[in-house]
């Protein structure tokens, strides 16, 4: 399978209520994963039809219907409610490509950045590895990491956030 499939399989796998896609072919195993949304029972659900709280709705294109649980959002703490302030005015800087995250050069190197550093566009805050290249990827804008979304060698989905930056 070669890259330009993998990618026309990612693009459709968005278009769909997919989860999970594994495929196996010639002895190469692909496995494709995107994350289930949140759900807020916090605010009412209106446009999902037959919402059962706790599931996700089932797909409607699927001959078998599967309910999977979703995580279910607890009360806002004083603590958390803060969090959720300070981050609200924040811009996400999004994963540009599918990969692998490095927080920094090498092992032995200290990360690009820290919660709390003080970035200028352009500058290098990550690295992704996809297909044994690594691209460093530079802040697309000038401000303070309020917080990083991704761990050091997590696989990281197109559009996915990894910083949030004020």
């Amino acid at each position: 399978m070669d890259y330009k499939e993998i990618v026309n399989l990612m693009k459709e796998m968005n278009k769909t209520n997919l989860t999970k896609l594994e495929i196996e072919e010639n002895g190469v195993k692909i496995c494709i994963e995107k994350e289930v949304p949140v759900v807020n029972m916090a605010q009412p659900v209106i446009s999902a039809p037959a919402f059962v709280p706790g599931y996700a709705p089932a797909p409607a294109m699927q001959s078998q219907v599967v309910n999977q649980p979703v995580a279910t959002v607890a009360p806002a703490s004083n603590e958390s409610t803060k969090k959720e302030n300070e981050e609200a005015g924040a811009k996400k800087i999004t994963s540009p490509m599918v990969g692998t995250f490095y927080s920094s050069a090498s092992p032995d190197k200290p990360p690009f950045v820290k919660v709390g550093d003080k970035v200028k566009k352009g500058q290098t805050i990550c690295i992704l590895e996809a297909m044994k290249l690594m691209n460093e990827i530079e802040s697309e804008h000038d401000g303070e990491i309020v917080k990083i979304l991704i761990n050091n060698e997590e696989m990281v989905e197109y559009g996915q956030p990894m910083f949030l930056i004020k």
